[in-house]
């Protein structure tokens, strides 16, 4: 024991904990890597499936598509599974999901048949994390998706091109293959007559779905309130 006590005493760092050799000794990844990789896998292709207009806009809300989308997403958090409020707002957030795949679809088609068959994903691919300063062709890729949403149907005519497609059609102009995929999509999809876009489906009601989730939340709380006096009653009885 005496040693034992010498040592301590010529050595006092044997007797206090490192907090710097304690994080080493955390593991770089958590106990089941599975795990940890199939939830990277998943917020990607959350992120992709949202397919948010303005991919560096982290909030989700510049835009008013994506605000409305990104409220939908939250409202669905909160309102209880297997609800009718759960299902009608689950409703709204695949046709909004929908619409942004068609409009991606159309891309992929293009690309496809202009023989991008294996890179046709990849070159619609579009991160959050996209930053305008790593554009090499910036304004051509402006002017172009400026002509895209007015010459064409690829987008819809009521609502400015989504921002995403401005990291395409930079990655376009680089490989040299922007002209073609214009002409392409000139041919592909035409413009369409103004009476068209009002025909229910081409287009979501932004203003009606902002006023479903309100309306929502409200009747979500007065459920939980009605739950809560329901199950008082019962504990009194």
């Amino acid at each position: 024991m005496g040693s034992a006590l010498r040592f301590c005493m010529q050595c006092c760092c044997c007797c206090a904990v490192n907090d710097d050799d304690e994080d080493e000794k955390q593991p770089l990844l958590p106990e089941d890597p599975l795990e940890y990789f199939n939830r990277e896998v998943q917020k990607r292709r959350d992120e992709e499936a949202n397919l948010w207009s303005t991919p560096g806009d982290p909030s989700h809300s510049e835009r008013e598509d994506d605000r409305v989308l990104y409220s939908l997403l939250q409202a669905r958090n909160k309102t209880r599974m297997g609800s009718s409020g759960y299902r009608r707002l689950s409703v709204d957030i695949e046709a909004m999901r929908d619409t942004r795949r068609e409009v991606r679809d159309k891309w992929q088609t293009i690309l496809e048949n202009l023989g991008f068959m294996a890179e046709a994903e990849s070159l619609l691919n579009v991160s959050a994390g996209a930053s305008h300063d790593r554009m090499r062709n910036a304004p051509a890729a402006r002017a172009m998706l400026n002509k895209l949403h007015s010459e064409t149907s690829i987008f819809s005519n009521k609502e400015p091109p989504p921002e995403r497609y401005l990291f395409i059609l930079d990655r376009l102009i680089y490989l040299d293959i922007a002209d073609d995929f214009m002409a392409k999509a000139k041919r592909f999809y035409p413009p369409r007559d103004d009476s068209d876009e009002d025909i229910p489906g081409l287009a979501i009601n932004l203003p009606l779905l902002l006023a479903r989730v309100e309306a929502l939340n409200g009747r979500d709380k007065e459920e939980e309130e009605d739950d809560s006096e329901r199950e008082d009653g019962n504990l009194s009885d």
